[in-house]
């Protein structure tokens, strides 16, 4: 039986290429699809919607990194006090950004630009793939405009800016005075499981940081390896022997390639998915900490009306009837306050809890890709070892 279609998915594809350096900065070009044919997806130049929502069938566009950067800021301001996950974008990286601006070409410089490019393009695709998001004026013509106004006031997002933003959401929780008391303790469970989970992601990246340097190192002690095994070899007399030391040599050789390749793939499918979903269990936090102070608000309406309520009470006692026209429309004016916060309070509560369970329903699904993505990457690197030492084994045997 064919599974049913969730209503609020969308089978779109964001392609963000071509990154090109533009002065001291790069941009990046990027296209946008639309799945018309199940999992068969062309590497198109321009994008082909029929989505009624964007004017054009085709376009394409250059965008800065500021540009992304602007785009999460509108987006945080119009719908995060709705309970809405905002997908946050890469940080900005001071290091990363020195390297390339000063003109380096080195592979440190272009792993940056492609860690970047990446991000950018799994930043973009969270959010055409939102299905509130998507119907956002000011993310159409990040998509469609062919030029877009400066971005300012982005240097909030920068790597140590960034960090702090998504972490005070939990700060501002912790220091509440007022907490909810609603009988639903789904909400509790679930931000419980939330702060767990970022604390184990965040270990769990740190090991696989330490791992990628251990490649790394371990790739140069290779090189070292195979370029002394190299120097015995044109040194050694015997020729059986200084043949067996030159294959030894150029094994090494693919063997510190194949650390580079594992490398890698340790750090661009594992490293930055972990990193990737530390940032959005930031902004889940934050889902919950805008639904806590929708309730605190509520709260302190009820506890304003009570003291009116009291302040008219007195004066009904001390019969000062000038004064009680103006208690009661104080009243009313709360009475209506308090309605509509608790009607707020409510919505966020049915949002908050539609944007958990997508936000789950994804995360599981790219868990399941990339993870796979890793382990089959792992499986390729070691067949290619056992197929390099097996043909270099009868090379040592002929040593006499």
């Amino acid at each position: 039986m064919e599974e049913e279609k969730d209503e609020d998915s969308f089978d779109m594809e964001v392609a963000v290429t071509n990154p090109e350096k533009i002065g001291k900065e790069y941009i990046f070009f990027f296209t946008i699809f639309e799945l018309m044919f199940g999992n068969h997806l062309e590497a198109l130049e321009v994008c082909i919607t029929t989505l009624p929502m964007f004017r054009n069938r085709t376009f394409s566009v250059w965008r800065r990194f500021s540009d992304f950067l602007g785009l999460y800021e509108k987006l945080s301001v119009k719908h995060s006090l709705n309970g809405c996950i905002i997908p946050p974008p890469p940080e900005k990286s001071v290091v990363g950004m020195t390297k390339v601006k000063v003109g380096k070409d080195d592979s440190s410089s272009a792993d940056f630009v492609e860690r970047r490019r990446a991000a950018l393009e799994r930043y973009l695709q969270r959010v055409v793939c939102h299905p509130s998001l998507l119907q956002d004026p000011d993310v159409r013509e990040f998509l469609e405009r062919d030029e877009l106004p400066r971005a300012v006031g982005t240097h909030t997002l920068s790597g140590a800016g960034f960090l702090k933003m998504i972490n005070r959401a939990s700060d501002a929780v912790s220091k509440m005075t007022i907490k909810i008391s609603d009988s639903d303790a789904w909400f509790d469970n679930k931000l419980q499981e939330v702060e767990s989970e970022e604390l184990q992601l965040r270990k769990l990246h740190a090991v696989v940081d330490s791992l990628v340097n251990h490649r790394k190192e371990l790739c140069g002690n290779t090189a070292v390896f195979a370029k002394s095994m190299a120097m015995l070899g044109n040194s050694e007399d015997n020729t059986a022997l200084s043949r067996a030391l030159s294959q030894l040599a150029e094994v090494e050789d693919k063997m510190e390639t194949l650390h580079q390749e594992q490398a890698a793939s340790d750090f661009f499918i594992l490293a930055e998915l972990l990193a990737d979903y530390i940032r959005l269990l930031g902004a889940v936090r934050g889902c919950f900490e805008q639904r806590m102070k929708t309730w605190q608000r509520w709260q302190e309406a009820q506890s304003t009306l009570q003291k009116k309520r009291e302040v008219e009470a007195k004066l009904l006692w001390a019969n000062k009837p000038d004064k009680l026209q103006q208690a009661k429309e104080e009243i009313t004016e709360w009475e209506g306050k308090v309605t509509q916060y608790e009607r707020d309070f409510d919505r966020i509560s049915v949002t908050v809890r539609k944007e958990f369970l997508r936000f789950e329903k994804e995360k599981s699904n790219d868990f399941k890709s990339q993870i796979v993505k890793y382990l089959e990457s792992l499986l390729q690197s070691q067949q290619r070892h056992v197929k390099f030492w097996e043909a270099f084994l009868p090379e040592a045997k002929a040593i006499a």
